[in-house]
C-alpha cells in the first residue's frame, strides 16, 4: 500500500483501484480536539480539490479536499457517530471515504512521506 500526501494535509493510501482518503496528524493538530465531522454520500463524484468533507473542532472548521478524482464508495461511519476518534488516530482508523480512482495519474500530483515532511517543516 502506498500513501500520498496533499498540501492541504489530507493522506491518501492506494489499494487497487480504491483510495482511502483521511487528514493528517499534522492538520488534527492545527484544529485541535474535532468534535463534528460532515461525511459525504456513497456514490458522490469528485474531481481533484473538491470539498470531500467537514471537520468541526473547538477551535474552528475546515474542509477536507478530494486529492484525486473519484467516486465515493464509502463514508466512515464511525465518524459520524464519534468523530473524536480523529483526535485519536487521524492516519488510521479515523479515515474520512474511500473513493473509486478516477484518474491514477493525478496521483504524481501528490507528495511521498519524506516530502509531506519537509513540507510541513517549512509552515
Amino acid at each position: 500500500m502506498t500513501i500520498y500526501y496533499s498540501k492541504d494535509h489530507e493522506w491518501i493510501s492506494v489499494e487497487g483501484d480504491i483510495a482511502t482518503v483521511g487528514i493528517t496528524t499534522y492538520a488534527q493538530e492545527q484544529l485541535g480536539d474535532v468534535v463534528y465531522v460532515e461525511l459525504p454520500e456513497a456514490g458522490r463524484e469528485m474531481s481533484q480539490g473538491d470539498e470531500a468533507a467537514v471537520v468541526e473542532s473547538v477551535k474552528a472548521a475546515s474542509e477536507v479536499y478530494a486529492p484525486i478524482d473519484g467516486e465515493v464508495v464509502e463514508a466512515n461511519a464511525v465518524l459520524a457517530d464519534e468523530p473524536a476518534k480523529v483526535n485519536e488516530d487521524p492516519e488510521g482508523g479515523a479515515w474520512f471515504l474511500k473513493m473509486k480512482v478516477g484518474d491514477p495519474g493525478q496521483l504524481s500530483d501528490l507528495m511521498d512521506q519524506a516530502a509531506y515532511k519537509a513540507y510541513v517543516e517549512t509552515l
